[in-house]
């Protein structure tokens, strides 16, 4: 893809970010307020959601207002109170007879092992969020839920690297678009799906004064994990890692269909970290469709996968060093 582009080029489509740059952590909300068919996919082995019951095809709620993507691990989740606070408050919702209750799924991602482990995302972070939301491209690297994210941690904190939020689109023809906002805070490392090499990821224990990115630089999480180290080192990476995403398109899905272009979208996770989908990973993907243009769901579930490998690939390299940890963005 020649143009990163950003989820925003998705009509209807806003993005809001908010973060605690000394604690390191913050939120990112995709809000569609005039409501989007909604799917979900979830991976690995320690999710943590809020609302993807909802989105199962066969119950009743077709539609979600908005996507919150948190740090913050469990805490994080109250993110979304704020957003459907906002929402109310522009009697956006599901119309219930009595009140409209916003429908707002949400997925968090561990970042208590950098910054401030006390300080989390919370309703009142949600809400500025909101407020702070714009059909412009979003803010990639250390913003929104991409504050605290880090990625290659086998050999735990101290040999990984920093990471963050990235975002792409791309037009598939007739008109249609499909756009990606991902937090990329792997287990494993982020590899470039065209050459196969190491962008960002665990570093050798023996880099002496190798240069980032050199040869030998990277330990390279797979090979590690064949080594009794690498077995070791398994045993004490805890449940702190996850990628959580939206994928947006302006393509008329229905809730199966959004649910189906969810799971082909995890396919960009597998091609651009490696590796994905572990036990201790909670890779969760949103789709989000606001139906403008009618669109082959194989087509649009094809190229969903192409977008947020993209995404992945702007989020570490539009990371920037914090916490001691380098990153392939400008300091």
């Amino acid at each position: 893809m020649n143009r990163p582009g950003s989820i925003t080029d998705v009509a209807g489509i806003r993005v809001g970010q908010a973060q605690d740059e000394d604690a390191l952590t913050g939120c990112t909300v995709v809000l569609c307020e005039r409501g989007a068919v909604a799917g979900v996919d979830q991976r690995g082995g320690a999710p943590g959601t809020r609302e993807t019951d909802a989105l199962h095809p066969l119950h009743l709620v077709q539609k979600a207002h908005a996507v919150v993507l948190s740090g913050g691990s469990a805490f994080g989740l109250e993110a979304a109170t704020g957003v459907v606070r906002f929402l109310e408050e522009r009697k956006v919702g599901f119309n219930v007879g009595v009140a409209r209750v916003p429908i707002v799924p949400a997925a968090i991602l561990f970042d208590l092992g950098i910054g401030r482990a006390d300080v989390r995302p919370d309703a009142a972070m949600g809400y500025r969020a909101c407020q702070a939301a714009s059909a412009e491209p979003p803010a990639e690297g250390n913003v929104g839920a991409g504050t605290g994210a880090t990625v290659g941690k086998i050999f735990g904190m101290g040999q990984a690297m920093k990471s963050g939020i990235g975002t792409s689109s791309l037009e598939i023809g007739a008109g249609v678009v499909i756009g990606a906002i991902t937090a990329v805070n792997a287990f494993g490392d982020v590899v470039d799906p065209a050459s196969g090499q190491i962008l960002a990821g665990a570093r050798s224990r023996n880099i002496g004064p190798l240069r980032l990115g050199s040869p030998g630089y990277f330990a390279d999480t797979l090979q590690v994990m064949k080594t009794l180290v690498g077995r070791t080192s398994l045993g004490f990476a805890g449940r702190s890692h996850t990628v959580i995403g939206v994928v947006a398109t302006n393509a008329r899905l229905d809730k199966d269909q959004a649910t189906k272009v969810a799971q082909m979208a995890q396919d960009g996770i597998a091609r651009a970290i490696r590796p994905a989908h572990t036990m201790v990973d909670g890779d969760t993907l949103f789709v989000l469709a606001t139906g403008e243009k009618r669109a082959d769901v194989n087509i649009v579930g094809a190229f969903a996968a192409e977008v947020l490998a993209d995404s992945i690939l702007r989020a570490v390299r539009q990371s920037r060093p914090a916490a001691g940890l380098p990153g392939l963005g400008e300091p």
